[in-house]
């Protein structure tokens, strides 16, 4: 999954493709910014992976948010460049990333490991910006981001994103089809079912018998 997707085409979505959402908003001239992640009718195992590490690396950084941390701090707890397939961190920049949200998108202060472990800054009550993690999945081409809204309180943290992002949502997982709910889970990424397995023997059982014969 490309980590800066945006580009675009006109291919239409497909069962199983991931796709992101980073979602705009603007009031009173205040904005806000937060990314979420979907996948289309079902998610692969690698996919579902690549999310919980993406959660659990989104849920370390926001648990040092509060004041008298430093931002260096916080980028601390992501992961190196190489631990995720890229040469430096400034490949990859803005991947594990914090920045201020306010009357822009992207103000200070920058968390980031290629700036904030060398130069950090002090959190103080009253700050508000967004936190964002990725993570690419095992299978080589999809991939997970997320990302909350957090304002600074006097003894910690209020996270004020409340659209869910606790577990990768499967848009369109309450259809059903012709034999059943619709799986949020690849078939193929599951073990065969009894009956399934019974079915192949019979017909590798079937090929040598119809081989002794000939």
């Amino acid at each position: 999954c490309n980590p800066h997707p945006h580009v675009f085409s006109d291919r239409m979505l497909r069962p199983g493709d991931p796709v992101y959402y980073d979602i705009l908003q603007s009031y009173m001239g205040y904005r806000t910014c937060y990314y979420r992640t979907f996948v289309i009718g079902y998610a692969s195992h690698a996919m579902v992976d690549a999310y919980k590490r993406c959660r659990d690396y989104l849920d370390a950084a926001i648990e040092l948010v509060r004041p008298g941390r430093t931002t260096g701090e916080i980028a601390s707890v992501w992961p190196r460049a190489q631990e995720f397939g890229f040469p430096n961190e400034e490949a990859c920049f803005a991947l594990q990333y914090g920045h201020g949200v306010g009357l822009a998108i992207w103000e200070k202060p920058v968390i980031s490991r290629l700036v904030s472990l060398d130069h950090p800054i002090e959190i103080k009550p009253g700050m508000v910006f967004a936190l964002e993690t990725f993570w690419p999945s095992s299978d080589g081409w999809s991939a997970a981001r997320i990302e909350e809204e957090i304002v600074v309180t006097e003894k910690g943290h209020e996270i004020i994103t409340k659209f869910p992002a606790n577990d990768l949502m499967v848009a369109g997982h309450h259809y059903y089809t012709a034999t059943g709910p619709l799986p949020t889970t690849r078939e193929h990424d599951t073990p065969p079912e009894k009956h399934v397995l019974d079915m192949v023997r019979a017909v590798a059982q079937s090929a040598r018998v119809e081989a002794v014969k000939a």
